[in-house]
């Protein structure tokens, strides 16, 4: 009986001995992980924003936010969402070190929902992450996001790319093309935080989720890094990005309001009102003149209807809008247009740039 104990007892002992040297076998991907995150996890910042609002009593009082951010250059400039420092009175920074940076807002862009900050770090101190491209992403690659949810600084997941090409509208109210989707973890936090591929390039910058529970449910999304770098540059420059402009007020044209109206076009973007003096009003477009009832819809009626921008069909204001965001202040475009009393003509109109404040038109 005691022989058998002893031979159970050294059978055990050898299960024990074997188990912890099974758990060092890292796979290859655990091993990219890894290094990844201990390359990368420097650049990747806390940032704390404080808002001042009113509290029950109308007594104004500070509340905090936190978001996550990247190290993109050695001067100190910090990307993140625009979200995260949004209407903030004061900024702060926090390393992967612990060590702590009052931040200056550089500039931001509510409509691809991209900041830029900066601090004044010592170059040693700072880990930059590079940027890659997110053109030609494959659905089924793998990512990694770094962020700090919940207020929990440095912590990293990993997923895939679920999905390519959606479209998700900024805190500015514009929609923002070409979105990945990503079923690594982002929650609350994590906002501002790289979107990183297996060669440790940021392709994205974490944005948003999907959630019925305001905490991730396997839908993230985020910005792709080309928009990103169209941005960034004019925000360090300038303070904001330039849009191109028409100088004008557009509306959907529905096929139900096209048949109450007797119009020969059933589909494309309206000019309700020109802007004197606007690019649109310089290249001899019209806008409305006469209002009329609808069903229960009071419209503008009488001015163009634009159905393409330089080849590419018009079916409403978000169409005309999103290809237009493709053009810059000073390019040329063709617009073809059909007029209220239904002849078609081609107009090129000089893009302007956007007054500041001005709405998405």
């Amino acid at each position: 009986m005691r022989q058998r104990l002893w031979k159970a007892w050294v059978v055990g002992l050898s299960v024990m001995v074997v188990i912890p040297h099974m758990a060092w076998s890292l796979t290859e991907d655990e091993k990219n992980n890894i290094e990844l995150y201990e390359r990368l996890s420097r650049g990747v910042v806390n940032i704390t924003s404080t808002v001042l609002e009113r509290d029950f009593f109308f007594n104004i009082v500070p509340r905090q936010g936190a978001g996550s951010g990247s190290v993109i250059d050695e001067k100190g400039y910090i990307l993140t969402n625009h979200h995260v420092i949004e209407d903030a009175r004061k900024l702060e920074v926090t390393l992967y070190s612990g060590k702590k940076y009052a931040a200056k807002f550089i500039g931001s862009d509510p409509n691809s929902d991209v900041a830029v900050l900066k601090i004044d770090a010592p170059k040693k101190d700072l880990t930059v992450i590079p940027m890659g491209t997110s053109k030609d992403l494959k659905v089924g690659q793998k990512v990694l996001a770094i962020g700090n949810p919940f207020g929990l600084g440095q912590t990293l997941t990993t997923g895939v790319v679920s999905s390519v090409g959606r479209t998700l509208r900024a805190p500015g109210g514009a929609l923002v093309e070409d979105i990945i989707q990503t079923d690594a973890s982002i929650n609350p936090g994590n906002s501002g935080g790289p979107l990183i591929d297996s060669s440790g390039f940021m392709i994205g910058v974490n944005t948003a989720i999907f959630s019925p529970i305001g905490a991730n449910v396997g839908i993230g999304f985020a910005i792709p890094i080309d928009t990103v770098k169209q941005v960034v540059r004019e925000l360090i420059d300038k303070g904001y990005y330039s849009y191109p402009w028409i100088g004008a007020t557009l509306m959907t044209l529905f096929p139900d309001f096209a048949e109450a109206l007797k119009l020969r076009v059933f589909r494309g973007a309206m000019i309700v009102e020109l802007v004197s003096g606007g690019p649109a009003d310089k290249a001899g477009l019209r806008g409305g003149k006469t209002r009329v009832q609808v069903g229960n819809t009071i419209i503008v009626v009488g001015g163009d209807i634009i159905v393409s921008i330089e080849g590419q069909a018009v079916e409403s204001t978000e169409d005309f809008m999103r290809i237009l965001r493709r053009y810059r202040p000073g390019d040329k475009v063709a617009l073809d247009v059909v007029h209220w009393e239904g002849d078609r003509d081609r107009v090129t109109v000089v893009l302007g740039e956007r007054p500041r404040g001005y709405g998405m038109r």
